[in-house]
């Protein structure tokens, strides 16, 4: 531990792991330091209730980690990952047994939403015509885009509440409660600023690529960072606590896939009084109550349309998801929560013994609460799937403090990496231009609490990194372009 590290990575989640692929690439040396056993972050998997489930313990289907540049660029299936892409993204389903469907599609997505069809076609379409493109926007800082007139009409829509959007553009109860859906990803009021980008993103990943699952599990996406990065040199240490910048070995940079309060107790004392201040205001958002099944058999929707999809959301309509939500962000507890269900091995059979299957499911509950959801969530699903407790062997539940003791930068169980207030939304995790620098030429953060947020991506990293490089390490924008990677810092 003696040597000398250009670099040393406080974090191997996907953002950690991802900071230290673009360190290692430029050349330099680097070493990633993790406080847990193994490797992953939000990102792992493992055999909680039976022998032979394999579930995904947080992160367990895709979006963003499919259309990121960055995982986009990387050779990770040449260290071992697999995307599975089922039928449909994402199936919602009502009481009377029919279902919404975000198929590939806008043709066929809009067959199943009755008169709103045309409506949300006529919505997404202008943002599907250079999809890669509009999705690296999204995927950065707030800064000028390259595409100015499509962003322009994104913000437009996305800088909107979704309830708003909702009610200007859909008719019908099916095409809302769809958006709503995907909406509520954003973890704040469906009557906030902004909540609708959230909606409008998820339906348009959906569309241009899929809602995809790894094959063998979410953990298989870190082991395959992991593994690139270790043949680029990189080296990783696992079960190492880093609690001050004494347990950090000497090094040029140190990027922190941390929280804001975290970097604060950890590197407070290298840090003005005036930037620890606005890291210690930084706001989490509500939590998450999640639940893992070994099922003697598939979920029996009456749908059928939910066969079809990895990804179930449930909530009957907008009114029903909009209150549940609302109850989360103002610490209530919803008696009938949207749910988040996702059925990997419907369509990756690794997940269990032949003829079983994995379930997986979680709500919003308010930041830190102790109320077991069990009943509710259960409830909820039986309601779309009568006879689901009938096929269930065993259950593993995980509470906020759960979700934080397995990642502390979960706080209060927000897997978000913050709330997503308009304020934080725009700025986060302080108002500086360039958010993943500190005061502290030699520190940086890298986690989900910068842009571009939550979600398995590693663009956090990647940002980060590229300012490292330019700062602290001392790589020119021109140096960089001549080698080929876009390594110029945000």
């Amino acid at each position: 531990m003696g040597h000398t590290y250009d670099a040393v990575v406080v974090g191997a989640g996907p953002n950690g792991l991802a900071a230290a692929i673009v360190m290692a690439e430029a050349g330099r040396s680097v070493l990633v330091l993790e406080a847990q056993d193994t490797v992953g972050g939000g990102c792992r998997t493992a055999e909680i209730t039976l022998p032979g489930f394999h579930h995904d313990i947080c992160a367990a289907i895709h979006p963003m980690g499919i259309v990121s540049p960055l995982l986009r660029r990387l050779a990770l299936h040449d260290h071992g990952l697999s995307w599975i892409q089922s039928p449909a993204a994402l199936a919602h389903p009502f009481d009377d047994g029919s279902a919404a469907v975000l198929h590939r599609t806008l043709e066929a997505t809009g067959e199943t939403l009755e008169q709103d069809g045309n409506a949300w076609a006529n919505l997404m379409r202008p943002f599907l015509r250079r999809p890669e493109l509009f999705f690296s926007e999204i995927l950065k800082p707030v800064r000028i885009p390259r595409n100015p007139f499509t962003m322009a009409r994104f913000g437009l829509v996305g800088l909107r509440s979704c309830a708003s959007v909702v009610r200007s553009h859909f008719r019908g109860p099916k095409a809302r409660a769809l958006f709503a859906g995907c909406a509520a990803h954003s973890f704040i009021e469906l009557e906030a600023a902004a909540s609708a980008s959230f909606g409008l993103v998820l339906a348009l990943v959906g569309h241009a690529t899929d809602w995809p699952v790894a094959k063998g599990g979410a953990q298989r996406i870190v082991d395959a960072l992991a593994g690139y990065l270790t043949s680029l040199g990189g080296q990783i240490e696992v079960g190492h606590q880093v609690r001050a910048l004494r347990d950090v070995p000497q090094s040029r940079a140190v990027l922190f896939d941390v929280p804001p309060r975290a970097l604060d107790r950890i590197a407070g004392e290298a840090l003005p009084y005036g930037y620890r201040r606005q890291l210690r205001a930084f706001r989490h958002g509500p939590g998450v109550f999640k639940i893992d099944w070994a099922l003697r058999g598939p979920i029996p929707w009456k749908a059928a349309a939910c066969h079809q999809a990895a990804t179930v959301h449930l909530g009957a309509t907008f009114e029903e998801i909009s209150e549940s939500e609302n109850a989360a962000v103002n610490g209530r507890i919803a008696e009938r929560p949207f749910v988040l269900v996702a059925q990997q091995s419907l369509f990756d059979p690794s997940r269990a013994p032949a003829g079983q299957h994995t379930g997986w499911a979680y709500c919003h509950v308010p930041n830190g609460t102790a109320v077991d959801m069990t009943e509710r969530i259960e409830r909820q699903i039986e309601r779309f799937a009568p006879g689901f407790k009938d096929v269930i062997l065993a259950r593993r539940t995980m509470a906020p403090a759960d979700i934080e003791a397995h990642n502390a930068n979960m706080v209060g169980g927000d897997i978000g990496g913050g709330a997503n207030n308009l304020g934080q939304f725009l700025f986060r995790p302080t108002r500086r231009w360039n958010p993943y620098t500190t005061p502290n030429a030699r520190l940086f953060l890298c986690s989900s609490s910068t842009p571009p947020g939550g979600g398995v991506h590693g663009m956090c990293g990647y940002w980060a990194a590229q300012s490292a490089l330019r700062g602290a390490l001392g790589v020119s924008c021109h140096r960089a372009q001549q080698d080929g990677r876009p390594w110029c810092a945000p």
